[in-house]
């Protein structure tokens, strides 16, 4: 046996074959002059007119069948979605007491106590640490002035009263300047004595001896 929605696609097909059977009658009878011929088509599409209506009854109850479980079929699937939330929910609400039982407010409460307890110690620690040993707390003016002037009198100033260690460096000495070094020859001078030994071994044809092979 075809599901309803099957059995509503084979009725719908059946009424389209009645539609264009009733179509052809039309034509006929249109061609057809008044008389017994065109009584009989106008017989014939009457029972095809009646065919088609019961179909189109069929139909409309299929559907109206097929809506219906179709909203069954939904107000179950919801009801089956409710039911898994509750256990989901049950488990969960389950599972949050028995993590409260282990979980305290006071024990927080305790904790966060000890914690700025320990916080306190450890500043107290820390300030008995860093205290300072021997050292007056009442400095006067006079006293500071004057050992100010004890450290400038020990660095020695210099022009305009500005310590040593504050001066600009000095430029350093130029140390070819100070020990009179010739310059290195350059292109041009190199290029002059080549022409004068070229110049002395035209003249006497014998080729010119470099000056530096020349013993003193």
């Amino acid at each position: 046996m075809l599901p309803i929605g099957k059995r509503g696609d084979t009725v719908d097909e059946k009424l389209k074959k009645l539609d264009a059977e009733l179509s052809r009658y039309k034509e006929q009878i249109k061609k057809t002059r008044p008389g017994p011929a065109q009584e009989a088509l106008k017989s014939r599409a009457m029972r095809v007119l009646k065919q088609k209506r019961m179909y189109e009854g069929q139909r409309d109850m299929l559907y109206n069948q097929t809506f219906n479980l179709d909203q069954v079929a939904f107000a179950s699937e919801g009801l089956k979605d409710a039911q898994q939330t509750m256990t989901a929910l049950k488990s969960a609400n389950k599972e949050l007491k028995g993590m409260m039982k282990t979980v305290k407010i006071q024990d927080i409460d305790n904790l966060q106590d000890e914690m700025m307890d320990m916080m306190d110690m450890s500043n107290e620690i820390q300030e008995t640490l860093g205290r300072s040993y021997n050292v007056p707390d009442d400095i006067d003016e006079d006293e500071l002035m004057g050992e100010l002037d004890a450290l400038e009198a020990d660095m020695g100033t210099e022009a305009d009263g500005v310590p040593s260690y504050l001066q600009p460096d000095k430029e350093e000495p130029d140390l070819d300047a100070e020990l009179n070094l010739p310059t290195a020859p350059s292109g041009n001078a190199t290029a002059a004595a080549g022409r004068a030994n070229s110049q002395v071994e035209d003249e006497l044809g014998f080729p010119a001896v470099p000056r530096a092979s020349v013993r003193s």
